[in-house]
């Protein structure tokens, strides 16, 4: 497994946020092409709901544009290269075989809007965070294809308080800590942090308007079947301070694990289980783990024997 994001053996909400993480982008190779297809599938099925960005929000894509290929080529040579003289760009995508030369700040000279089209290039979703005259983040753009159980017309709009009113006890405990921390960023230090759930599908695609298709997974979970029907599934996020626009880029990026492979970590496996017994009841229905968590917890248990 990638990550196991359990730092404690009790359950509490938690920033987990660390300066200096690098790098923004991860290439899961085994993975790469498999999701980077899947991307492309989602889209075609309904571009305007996977995919938002306003003329507005076009500088912060550009900016998007140049960090995260910097990043890949700096982080991953082998896969990708860029050569940069003046505004012509030329980017080379080993992994896909594609090679791409743009002008950067023309958006004609991409075969995609910008923020579009560097989504296809990595395996995260991207979120793109504005600070307004007031002081507040608020979510102006986004490619999200793999959002758990959200979508962008719910967020686009609303600041980013207003995004987790949602989430159980968010407000209360980290939302004002959460939201200085965004605006205290500065560019060249990212920030990252680690969001972590259990589901009852590999799926990576829990949208809102696919409910139908994803929430039957959660029938039929048992003590016998639990460890190959639930997945952790963990969120790799960063924060970027985008210098120009004074943006922030969100990236997440989601693995998926099975829970039986998990269980095979017997220290894993005891602070997971400590971590669940302790997870309040209304955070359990947030993350829509009701259904299921009984049979899971006594899978779980029959594994520490």
């Amino acid at each position: 497994m990638n990550y196991f994001p359990l730092e404690h053996d009790e359950y509490a909400m938690r920033m987990n946020a660390r300066a200096g993480v690098v790098p923004l982008i991860e290439v899961d190779h085994e993975e790469y092409e498999a999701e980077l297809a899947l991307k492309s599938q989602i889209l075609e099925s309904a571009y305007r709901y996977y995919f938002q960005c306003s003329p507005e929000a076009e500088g912060m894509a550009w900016e998007s544009v140049g960090l995260l290929l910097q990043d890949m080529a700096q982080t991953y040579p082998d896969d990708f290269e860029l050569t940069v003289r003046g505004k012509q760009w030329t980017w080379t995508n080993r992994l896909l075989g594609e090679t791409v030369e743009f002008t950067r700040g023309e958006p004609a000279s991409l075969p995609l809007p910008p923020l579009d089209w560097l989504a296809r290039q990595v395996q995260e979703d991207l979120i793109l965070m504005e600070e307004m005259s007031d002081g507040k983040m608020v979510c102006v753009a986004g490619h999200l294809c793999f959002g758990a159980s959200w979508c962008l017309d719910d967020k686009i709009g609303k600041s980013f308080l207003d995004i987790h009113d949602e989430v159980p006890e968010f407000r209360e405990r980290i939302g004002q800590p959460s939201d200085l921390m965004m605006r205290r960023l500065k560019p060249g230090r990212p920030t990252g942090r680690f969001n972590w759930s259990i589901a009852a599908t590999s799926q990576l695609n829990l949208a809102p308007a696919i409910a139908h298709e994803w929430q039957t997974s959660r029938h039929g979970i048992t003590a016998t079947n639990a460890g190959e029907r639930c997945f952790l599934r963990v969120e790799r996020q960063t924060l970027s301070r985008l210098p120009l626009t004074r943006g922030i880029l969100f990236t997440i990026h989601t693995y998926l694990t099975p829970i039986a492979e998990v269980a095979a970590n017997r220290d894993r496996l005891r602070r997971l289980v400590s971590v669940l017994k302790g997870i309040p009841a209304v955070t359990l229905e947030y993350k829509g783990m009701t259904g299921y968590i009984e049979p899971l917890m006594i899978y779980l248990d029959s594994a520490e024997v």
